[in-house]
């Protein structure tokens, strides 16, 4: 079984699993679902993404493509967590679980998911370093590496630490580029000094990318008018040097679609869209809005149940339109069912889970002034 890893094996384009078309919440459609998987392999593409930890997200894949396609046609991975887990025990099992929730037989790809300063302690503890390289001995694993949310100081320590792990998963967007509390440039030089290849997550920044401000459109319109928003966001992740493949948290057909439209036969950014690029990098530089991607990991312990990415984004968008009626109309529909930003109690849960390092406590106590 060899070690290297084809970054033009896979596609540039891979399916991101995380946030499937619903029929309500919590429930997956499993029929869209399966003309989107069949969309995608129609189109040359094989790189599908889960994790222990998206609800539902391995049970709906099984039925949409793995009960119905040969498995030498597609790639999938999926993801050990060890903040789920209570005991060591409990976080190795999740691999057991996993498969059998698949029905995969083995993953293609399999990760250690999301390490981080606060979590790796906990990762290292568990021995989850040496479990994934056994299980790869095993058989059930053809390459390992890991997600990652922290500095490249942390990312090159790790990749120092553990120079067999194959590939990384980065979250790079043309946004955080160069934000100081991402660092997508750093963490990509990094992982590029020590010659792997990068799986990019969050290429459209949980969709706010799909919908830039106006300033941004009106620079991408004027090189290319035809072009959606979201292709340009991944177009230029999908351009960088050693990328195996960019995930697509796609949510219904309409999406995949346009996400087939222009990466189905890929072409990279040619110099005036790169221009355009830089341009609307120096606006994302000025924005005062909440860079949340509504990945809705820091809701998972929240003990006042506060729906934070969805109260962000009712801040978002009264900070952009100004439309003060509607955003107080937007927040009691979103804390109908939970607490309100008022109700936090500061334990900063939250923040540790956060991918993005929002100071959710602060952000909380700002919106609760103009919200309630």
């Amino acid at each position: 079984m060899t070690n290297e890893i084809n970054v033009k094996g896979t596609g540039k384009l891979g399916f991101g699993l995380m946030r499937l078309p619903q029929l309500e919440k919590d429930v997956i459609d499993i029929e869209q679902t399966a003309k989107m998987v069949d969309l995608y392999l129609e189109s040359g593409l094989n790189y599908f993404d889960t994790a222990f930890v998206y609800k539902g997200s391995e049970d709906a894949i099984r039925q949409a493509l793995v009960e119905r396609h040969d498995r030498s046609t597609y790639t999938l991975a999926s993801k050990i967590n060890a903040g789920v887990a209570r005991s060591e025990e409990e976080c190795k099992d999740q691999l057991r679980i996993s498969l059998e929730r698949t029905g995969a037989g083995y993953f293609d790809y399999y990760l250690v998911h999301a390490v981080n300063k606060d979590n790796l302690v906990k990762y290292n503890e568990y021995g989850i370093w040496d479990f994934v390289k056994q299980k790869k001995e095993e058989g059930l694993i053809r390459h390992w590496g890991f997600s990652f949310h922290d500095t490249p100081e942390l990312l090159d320590q790790i990749l120092t630490e553990h120079p067999d792990a194959e590939f990384v998963q980065l979250q790079i967007n043309y946004a955080d580029w160069e934000k100081p509390k991402i660092q997508s440039r750093g963490c990509y030089e990094v992982a590029r000094k020590h010659g792997k290849p990068i799986v990019v997550m969050e290429p459209v920044k949980g969709g706010n990318l799909a919908n830039p401000p106006e300033k941004v459109t009106k620079i991408f319109d004027e090189v290319n008018p035809n072009a959606s928003y979201a292709s340009w966001a991944i177009r230029f992740v999908a351009s960088l040097d050693g990328i195996l493949t960019v995930l697509s948290g796609m949510s219904n057909i309409e999406q995949m679609q346009d996400n087939l439209s222009y990466m189905g036969n890929f072409q990279p950014l040619n110099e005036e869209e790169k221009a355009a690029i830089r341009k609307a990098q120096e606006i994302y530089g000025l924005s005062k809005a909440i860079p949340c991607t509504s990945c809705h990991y820091c809701t998972e312990g929240c003990p006042k149940q506060i729906a934070i990415p969805d109260i962000f984004k009712v801040m978002n968008e009264r900070m952009s339109t100004g439309q003060l009626e509607k955003a107080d109309a937007a927040y009691a529909a979103v804390t109908a069912e939970g607490g309100k930003a008022s109700d936090c109690v500061k334990c900063r849960q939250c923040e540790k889970a956060c991918p993005q390092h929002i100071d959710i406590i602060k952000q909380l106590e700002k919106i609760a002034t103009v919200l309630g």
